[in-house]
């Protein structure tokens, strides 16, 4: 599914760069690391059941301004006067992975914006600190002198050799051996996944998020009011199950989907329905109340 995107000018003078596809009940959508406002995974899903998606590109990431990331309350400022310019009163809001943080920030800091929070495969704890050899090699491969470079070698692989890809990166998305994941993966799962190699680059944005990632987020679990859905596999090797069940026990009205799927990519594979009815049984569940509100009371 293609879509358009459009550049807001905030009040700060900053872009914030977005997609909007869709209409019926709005969903925010807080893309993962090294992605932007026309990230795909989930988006024909939530069309097809009439809402409509809003996707900005997160701080640092696509044509949005790098300085919106200074603080996450800047960040969350931002995304609340795109909602505004929208004319958007409330929003579910969908944070993915590394745009776990931005989700709960914005949850936690505008709960009358905000009718329910789904984190998916998301960043929910202290997970990436100077200290780690995983956020030295990142700090390395993804800084944005470089990072264009290495994004133009991963798309000449993925459209010359896409399955040699895939299955080179499948042990940094789970922990299962290959020859358990692959029978799992179907044939529009590989596209899918070539699509989104083929739209990533990391600009600024991924050193915003490996910052982010250092912060301690449970005193901003707790202040979220609104019903959230946890969904993580526990099978994912990018981000550890821990962040979803650290979320769980923070966020006071909320719920935890452990799933069996084959690892951080939740939206491929054979156990990808079973997540598709979980997420739109508790979204559906939401709308039967007038406000959210009503809901909290």
């Amino acid at each position: 599914m293609e879509s358009k995107s459009a550049v807001f000018k905030t009040k700060t003078g900053y872009n914030l760069e977005y997609s909007v596809v869709g209409q019926g009940e709005p969903v925010l959508i807080m893309h993962g690391g090294h992605s932007n406002c026309y990230e795909q995974f989930g988006m024909a899903e939530f069309i097809e059941r009439g809402f409509s998606v809003i996707t900005p590109s997160r701080p640092g990431y696509g044509r949005t301004s790098k300085e919106l990331g200074i603080s996450m309350e800047t960040a969350c400022d931002a995304y609340l006067e795109l909602l505004e310019e929208l004319h958007l009163p409330e929003v579910h809001v969908v944070a993915i992975s590394a745009g776990g943080p931005s989700g709960i920030q914005f949850a936690a800091r505008h709960p009358e914006r905000v009718r329910s929070l789904i984190l998916q495969s998301a960043v929910a704890d202290i997970f990436l600190t100077p200290g780690d050899k995983l956020y030295r090699t990142a700090r390395t491969l993804f800084r944005p002198s470089y990072e264009k470079y290495l994004w133009a070698l991963m798309r000449f692989m993925n459209n010359l050799f896409p399955n040699l890809l895939f299955k080179s990166m499948l042990a940094s998305f789970s922990k299962l051996p290959s020859k358990e994941v692959l029978p799992q993966i179907s044939d529009d799962d590989r596209k899918q996944f070539m699509k989104m190699i083929n739209l990533q680059r990391s600009g600024h944005g991924f050193y915003i998020d490996l910052e982010i990632a250092g912060q301690d987020l449970t005193s901003v679990l707790t202040d979220i009011q609104c019903p959230a859905l946890i969904m993580h596999s526990i099978h994912d090797a990018s981000v550890p199950m821990e962040h979803a069940r650290h979320a769980n026990r923070h966020i006071p009205n909320s719920r935890l989907c452990e799933l069996e799927s084959w690892g951080h990519l939740i939206w491929l594979g054979k156990d990808a329905s079973d997540m598709y009815h979980k997420l739109f049984v508790f979204l559906e569940s939401q709308l039967q109340y007038s406000s959210p509100k009503d809901e909290r009371s």
